[in-house]
């Protein structure tokens, strides 16, 4: 995985996360257990 494409995955993260508490949602531990999957999978990747 190159620089640019982590940059990018955590920049979608974050703004995945703001956008989630901004509009008062409540899928902060949806999106915590979605982020645990796309580690897994990176580190298969790897």
């Amino acid at each position: 995985m190159t620089n640019s494409v982590a940059a990018g995955l955590g920049a979608l993260i974050l703004a995945a996360l703001a956008l989630n508490f901004w509009l008062g949602l409540d899928a902060h531990i949806f999106l915590a257990r979605r982020f645990v999957d796309l580690t897994n999978a990176i580190a298969f990747w790897r």
